[in-house]
C-alpha cells in the first residue's frame, strides 16, 4: 500500500465517515439506549427491544458511588455517550439528578439526547415516554449522511488479548507498523494495560515523548504496582498474569508478554501523554498511553469512552471480544487459530512466521481493513453480535 501524500499536505487514504456537530467524525451511527444504574437496565432494554435498530448497554453499577470510583463511572457513561460512533443517546435514571448529568454532559457535543428518571413515575411510563424519544432519534439518525473524510480524523485504539508467542512475533508488530505509518499522518492512537508491561516498564518509559511524560507514565505503572498488585496478591501473579491460556500458548512469564505486549506501539512512536481511563486525549494528534486494567472488556469500555472509533485486537489463543459501539478489529499470526476460530478473526498475518509476508506488508494489510471497517465492513465481532460492555470499578460502593 502505497501512502501517498497529497499537494494540501493530507494523505490520500480517504474514508467515510460522520462528521459531529463538534468536528469529531463517526465510522458508525448508533443511537444509544443508556442506564444510569443497573436499576434502570429493565426500562433501557425495553425501549430498545420496542424501537428496533436502537442498542441498550446494560451495566452492574452507578449505586452508592463515591470519590475517585464515581468520578470514572460518569466519565464512562458520558464519554460513551459522546463517542463519535453514537449518533444519538436516550439516558434512563433511577433517579433525575444523575440522570441529568450525564444527559447535560454528552450534550456538550451538540448531539441529540433526552434523560428519563423512573422514581415518580415507574417503568411502563418511562418506557413509553423514552421509547417515542428514541424512535424520533433513530429516524433522524438514519438520514444522516456519510462524508468523505481525511484518514487524520481517525482515532484507533489497540489492546491485546489471549496472547502466544506468534503474538509478539507477527499480530502485535503489525499493529506497531500500522501505528508507524498513521500516526505520522495525523491520527490519534492508544495503548494501555497497565500490569501487561510488568518488565518492560523501563523499556515504556524510554518511549515517552519527553522525560516529563515518562516519568508520568513510570508513577502510573508503579502506583498500579504498590496499590493493587502488591497490596492484593495471595502469592503472584500467576494465575491472572499471565493467564493460563498465554501460558499454553508459551509465554512463561509477564516479562515474556509485556515484551510482546509493547510491540504494538512500533519501531519510531512515542507516547505524547499519559491518560487517567476514560480520559479523553487533549493535546491533538499523536500516540497516548491510558491506565487502564488488562481485562479486555473493560480496557475497550474505557478507550471507547475516550472517543476511540476503531479498535484493533491482536490475539494469539483466540479472544473473541467486541464492544457495542466501538468495531473491534482482531488479527492473528496463530495459523491454527486463522483455521479454527476463523469466523473470529478479521485479518490473518500468519503468513509473518511462514516468511510469506513481511511485517510491513501484514502493517498495510492492517491499514487496509481498518479503512473497510471505517467505511462500513462489519467486523467479526460485529456480525457475531459481541458487545462486551463492562464499565471498570475502583473499589466497593458505599
Amino acid at each position: 500500500m502505497v501512502m501517498a501524500m497529497a499537494g494540501n499536505g493530507k494523505s490520500n487514504l480517504r474514508l467515510w465517515g460522520w462528521r459531529r456537530a463538534n468536528g469529531r467524525v463517526g465510522v458508525r451511527n448508533h443511537v444509544v439506549i443508556l442506564p444510569l444504574d443497573d436499576l434502570s437496565n429493565a426500562a433501557c432494554e425495553a425501549v430498545a427491544n420496542q424501537i428496533k435498530g436502537t442498542l441498550a448497554l446494560p451495566h452492574a453499577y452507578g449505586r452508592l458511588q463515591f470519590g475517585e470510583d464515581l468520578a470514572l463511572f460518569f466519565r464512562t457513561l458520558i464519554g460513551t455517550g459522546c463517542n463519535p460512533n453514537v449518533a444519538a443517546v436516550v439516558v434512563i435514571g433511577i433517579e433525575e439528578g444523575w440522570t441529568k448529568r450525564i444527559v447535560d454532559g454528552i450534550a456538550a457535543t451538540g448531539k441529540p439526547v433526552t434523560g428519563f428518571g423512573i422514581e415518580g413515575t415507574g417503568d411502563l411510563m418511562t418506557i413509553a415516554k423514552a421509547a417515542r424519544a428514541a424512535k424520533d432519534h433513530l429516524q433522524w439518525a438514519s438520514e444522516s449522511q456519510r462524508e468523505e473524510c481525511d484518514i487524520a480524523d481517525l482515532w484507533v485504539s489497540t489492546k491485546c488479548g489471549e496472547s502466544d508467542t506468534t503474538t509478539g512475533l507477527a499480530s502485535c508488530p503489525t499493529v506497531g507498523n500500522m501505528y508507524d505509518k498513521l500516526i505520522p499522518l495525523g491520527i490519534h492512537g492508544i495503548f494501555g494495560e497497565t500490569t501487561e508491561i510488568t518488565g518492560a516498564e523501563h523499556l515504556a518509559k524510554a518511549r515517552a515523548a519527553t522525560p516529563e511524560i515518562g516519568e508520568k507514565w513510570m508513577k502510573v505503572w508503579q502506583a498500579y504496582e504498590d496499590e493493587v498488585i502488591q497490596a492484593h496478591k495471595t502469592d503472584d501473579l500467576s494465575d491472572s498474569q499471565p493467564t493460563k491460556g498465554n501460558i499454553a500458548g508459551g509465554l512463561t512469564t509477564i516479562e515474556e508478554k509485556a515484551l510482546g505486549n509493547l510491540e504494538k506501539i512500533g519501531r519510531t512512536c512515542r507516547y505524547i501523554d499519559v491518560l487517567e481511563p476514560a480520559q479523553a486525549p487533549a493535546k491533538g494528534p499523536g500516540l497516548y498511553y491510558m491506565d487502564t486494567s488488562s481485562a479486555a472488556a473493560e480496557c475497550l469500555t474505557l478507550m471507547a469512552a475516550a472517543g476511540y472509533v476503531v479498535h484493533t485486537f491482536p490475539t494469539g489463543q483466540g479472544n473473541i471480544i467486541g464492544n457495542p459501539i466501538l468495531p473491534v478489529i482482531k488479527l492473528t499470526g496463530n495459523p491454527r487459530t486463522a483455521r479454527t476460530m476463523s469466523e473470529h478473526i478479521d485479518l490473518d498475518v500468519s503468513g509473518v512466521l511462514r516468511r510469506e509476508m513481511t511485517i510491513a506488508e501484514a502493517g498495510d494489510a492492517l491499514i487496509e481493513m481498518v479503512v473497510r471497517t471505517a467505511n462500513g465492513r462489519l467486523t467479526a465481532a460485529e456480525a457475531l453480535g459481541h458487545r462486551e460492555f463492562v464499565i471498570t470499578k475502583l473499589y466497593r460502593s458505599a
